[in-house]
């Protein structure tokens, strides 16, 4: 027997009588991931009633299921609350973090879905719905006129009270991937993450029953964009994973803290991935999709995205800056200065020039990015639990400001020119003054959320020495209340024209979303200690 075979034998033998130890991966914590495993399974069970369900069955299976789906994920996730660790704990294999702050972004996420899922289902604002019957159908044809009118007198198969239901299964899958994105552990969940919550808002963006080749364009320019966006992050995660020889942020975390490799993958790296996630936020200069897409999209949906989508963009903000590159943050901190100042100027000057509604809370959208990103960027317990309840007080704002919005129609739909919203007020008193209510929370008036939210990230960032962004960000506030004022003006001080638009009366959906936004946004203004103090529970898993 030669050498090498006699080698090889006493090997196998000794491996036989010594077997290496396995690796061991921890097991799976399925009570921590249950409220995101519902909310995906119910998603996949919506795409089967899709398919199985008959087309008059559907919407009152979808809407059921998906309603399920969130109340059943919001009380598994509330049992476990009261046994949770208060450090978190890494499950998936160490992908997904579920720790205080997570918990906060989906408890925030499911209760704004909530509302927000009861406007998408509302078919008496619309007639059959905001979202169209049948998508593949061109728009501008015989065809497109009858699914959108049902007026042709042959029709007897219900087609006006018919509406995409495939929207709910896509609904619940963006808002899984927003669970998964503001509680991923490491970047290439986190971008796996990216791509399922935004892939179904790209298409749910062109189904509008009404404008519909101004909602296709949204699509497609939402889509485009956020390709790019896309590409950023993923190339940027491919920088830091050559830099750290990992995508796990605590390791790329250790990287940055102490190593010898060159200092220009880390920074191309970061910067890259960074715009990306900015962009989701839409945070100015990355702002250019948010106001084509939140005035072509459904106004339900972009209720939708203007509040989940910023809280799922900013729980990864947070994660990110404070889990993988908090021991960078001199060099990336005057930069995200940059770029909050930005953000609010660009928000609040340019609202003063627009004249269509839904565009003009776009460009609030942004400036409240901006005001979010100084929480973001503070890196402090204060922040990132102001960061976090700034997220909860704007979203139930949002959602109930388009909801009001959608209610103001004539005859082609929502009437969103600033001039039909002249003397409201004596057309329907009731939704004028919610709607006065909604703007000035979003403006910061005192005794609303709005003012306790920006309060609250104000307080943090001068403690931790950034008074001057703080007083830039106050001039901001002030020029943008003027924007928010000019329309209550309108609303109160001007004369309604003759042939203006009418105030439909909601359908229970509807109001029920309305009362909650409004509700919510009340109490946090008055009694915010519950929501500040669930906000300041505890802080990300470091592992």
């Amino acid at each position: 027997m030669e050498a090498t075979e006699l080698s090889a034998l006493v090997t196998a033998i000794s491996l036989a009588q010594d077997p290496p130890a396995k690796e061991t991966l921890a097991p799976i914590d399925y009570g921590a991931i249950m409220p995101m495993l519902i909310i995906l399974g119910a998603a996949c069970l919506g795409v089967l009633f899709e398919a199985l369900l008959p087309r008059h069955q559907r919407w009152s299976a979808q809407v059921a299921l998906t309603l399920l789906a969130l109340v059943g994920a919001g009380v598994t996730m509330a049992f476990y609350i009261a046994d949770a660790p208060a450090d978190g704990t890494l499950t998936l294999a160490g992908a997904i973090a579920v720790d205080r702050p997570a918990l906060f972004l989906w408890g925030t996420l499911l209760a704004l879905a909530l509302g927000a899922v009861l406007m998408i289902a509302d078919r008496t604002v619309e007639p059959g719905g905001a979202f169209v019957a049948q998508a593949a159908i061109r728009p501008g044809t015989v065809q497109d006129r009858e699914q959108r009118l049902g007026a042709h007198p042959d029709r007897r198969d219900g087609a006006r009270f018919q509406m995409q239901t495939e929207v709910f299964p896509l609904t619940l899958f963006a808002l899984g991937g927003m669970m998964v994105f503001c509680s991923a552990n490491d970047l290439l969940t986190m971008f796996i993450a990216l791509e399922v919550l935004s892939l179904p808002l790209y298409l749910m963006c062109g189904l509008a029953r009404r404008r519909r080749l101004l909602s296709q364009e949204a699509a497609v320019k939402y889509f485009l964009l956020g390709a790019f966006a896309s590409a950023f992050f993923l190339y940027g995660l491919a920088l830091l994973y050559g830099y750290a020889g990992s995508v796990r942020l605590a390791d790329i975390a250790n990287a940055a803290a102490g190593s010898d490799r060159s200092d220009t993958l880390l920074f191309g790296g970061m910067a890259l991935l960074i715009v990306g996630l900015l962009f989701k936020g839409s945070v100015g200069p990355f702002h250019a999709w948010t106001p084509d897409v939140y005035q072509g999209a459904p106004t339900p949906l972009t209720g939708f995205m203007a509040a989940c989508t910023k809280v799922a963009a900013f729980g990864g903000i947070l994660r990110v800056l404070s889990v993988g590159l908090e021991s960078t943050q001199w060099e990336w901190r005057g930069i995200m200065w940059g770029v909050a100042i930005v953000s609010m100027i660009i928000g609040a000057v340019l609202g003063l020039t627009q004249t269509d509604i839904k565009r003009m809370i776009a460009y609030s959208s942004i400036a409240h990015a901006g005001f979010l990103l100084i929480g973001a960027i503070v890196l402090t317990p204060d922040g990132l639990s102001s960061t976090l309840f700034y997220l909860l007080a704007y979203g139930f704002t949002t959602v109930a400001t388009f909801g009001v919005i959608s209610l103001v129609r004539d005859a082609d739909g929502e009437a969103t020119h600033l001039s039909q919203w002249a003397g409201l007020a004596k057309r329907s008193p009731l939704v004028a003054g919610v709607f006065t209510f909604l703007l000035l929370a979003l403006a910061g008036i005192p005794l609303t959320s709005g003012f306790i939210g920006k309060f609250v990230v104000f307080s943090a960032a001068l403690s931790d020495g950034m008074a001057p962004l703080v007083v830039i960000a106050l001039i901001a506030s002030a020029v943008a209340a003027f924007f928010y004022l000019r329309v209550i003006v309108l609303m109160y001080f001007s004369e309604p024209a003759p042939d203006g638009p009418t105030v439909t009366v909601p359908g229970a959906f509807t109001t029920a979303s309305i009362t909650l936004g409004v509700v919510v946004t009340l109490l946090l203004g008055i009694v915010p200690a519950f929501a500040l103090d669930w906000a300041d529970a505890g802080t990300f898993a470091l592992r």
